[in-house]
């Protein structure tokens, strides 16, 4: 039901150090020894001097290194992005990025390493080949996604700690993809999560901080985001067990036509895509810490809701050859949170960034995505304390 691990991690920031020169070190071990030869010889001059001068040679009088111990931050930061999908070999291999897929995140590296945990939404299956397509009225038109297993080295690369598998292309290959999938992602150490039974949630420890993730959506075989009482029961679970719970949901409706968060059930051909607004807050009631939303494939707001951040669609962040990209579709938010040692938020960055359909995410000069947020927050939410500047900064309103 859970997955436990201790794996890598991009470098933890210390809070604070206790210092101690390796001269007072040594002097109080030498005082200590010198009190113990007078315990056996008294006053014995020679075994002082000799001491002394042991002392004088071991210390140089310029030395001006010291022992560090280290002390745990007060706070941690977080990088949560959107959907994911760097290539499918599935219909044609056409379909996959030039060099292996190798260069598709390398412009916002360095921005996804800079946190203590790393988060995004995989959008579809990591595998070779076989397993049995979900099925297509027009195969022209058919969005499955298969990528080859080495691109999950692409997301270790880039830092990436969790992955939701919980959306509407997890099953694309059935059966097959997802177990390829899942243990792919376990030889590159990568934590997942969001199959109903089997991988509910995950647990990550980092430096002494324990992250637990938990992933919904409305789609077959995934926990469901429409079962309040089953999310609820896996979120306090985590709470009681973690330090910081992120929460992850694939839903609402599609599009530049559904990119504001209405409070209300969204359905979309035909299905129930789940209240996301209810959904999250029910989430931080049982405990979440931070909420990272995706499916739209465009961006939503955020809020601070009982001083939890919530963001309500993450964009198209990396997808390569088979999505719309054109117009709000291309662009999207790279959002970096910091809080506190009990989750609550205390700051945060939003990096704008776009790609095109011959690479991948970079930074965006134009600050689109940023633009975009403060229409949307201000549009949706207008009560909650949130403040995103012009800079892309996060703050809390006093």
């Amino acid at each position: 039901m859970a997955r436990l691990s201790s794996g890598r991690k991009k470098g933890f920031r210390s809070g604070g150090l206790f210092c101690f020169a390796p001269h007072q070190i040594m002097t109080l071990l030498a005082f200590l020894m010198l009190n113990s030869c007078q315990a056996e010889a008294n006053t014995n001059a020679e075994s002082r001097a000799t001491l002394a001068k042991v002392v004088q040679d071991t210390v140089p009088a310029d030395t001006a290194q010291a022992v560090q111990v280290p002390v745990a931050p007060s706070t941690y930061t977080f990088v949560g992005v959107g959907d994911m999908m760097l290539g499918t070999n599935y219909p044609s291999a056409s379909y996959l990025p030039p060099q292996g897929g190798a260069t598709m995140l390398a412009h916002v590296e360095d921005l996804l390493r800079d946190a203590d945990v790393t988060f995004g939404n995989l959008e579809g299956t990591i595998l070779d080949e076989g397993g049995t397509a979900k099925r297509c009225n027009n195969p022209k038109a058919c969005y499955v996604f298969r990528s080859p297993e080495s691109y999950a080295e692409h997301f270790q690369k880039a830092g990436f700690d969790f992955l939701s598998i919980a959306n509407n292309h997890s099953g694309d290959f059935g059966p097959t993809g997802r177990k390829r999938t899942k243990a792919v992602l376990d030889e590159v150490g990568i934590a997942y999560a969001g199959l109903a039974g089997s991988d509910e949630y995950a647990i990550i420890e980092r430096n002494g901080l324990k992250v637990g993730m938990a992933a919904f959506s409305p789609n077959s075989g995934t926990v469901s985001i429409h079962n309040y009482t089953k999310a609820r029961e896996i979120v306090g679970k985590l709470e009681a067990e973690c330090d910081v719970v992120i929460v992850s949901f694939h839903g609402g409706a599609e599009g530049a036509k559904h990119q504001h968060v209405p409070r209300a059930r969204e359905t979309y051909y035909g299905e129930n895509r789940g209240n996301v607004y209810e959904f999250a807050h029910a989430m931080v009631d049982a405990g979440a810490d931070i909420i990272f939303g995706h499916g739209p494939h465009v961006t939503r707001a955020m809020e601070l809701y009982n001083d939890r951040l919530i963001c309500y669609s993450l964009g198209n962040f990396c997808t390569y050859g088979r999505f719309n990209l054109r117009g709000e579709a291309g662009i999207a938010p790279l959002v970096q949170v910091e809080v506190d040692a009990e989750g609550k938020f205390v700051g945060g960055k939003v990096t704008p960034v776009y790609q095109s359909y011959n690479h991948g995410p970079k930074v965006d000069a134009q600050n689109r995505a940023i633009k975009t947020l403060q229409r949307l927050n201000a549009a949706d939410f207008p009560e909650s304390p949130l403040i995103l500047g012009e800079d892309g900064t996060l703050s809390k309103k006093q």
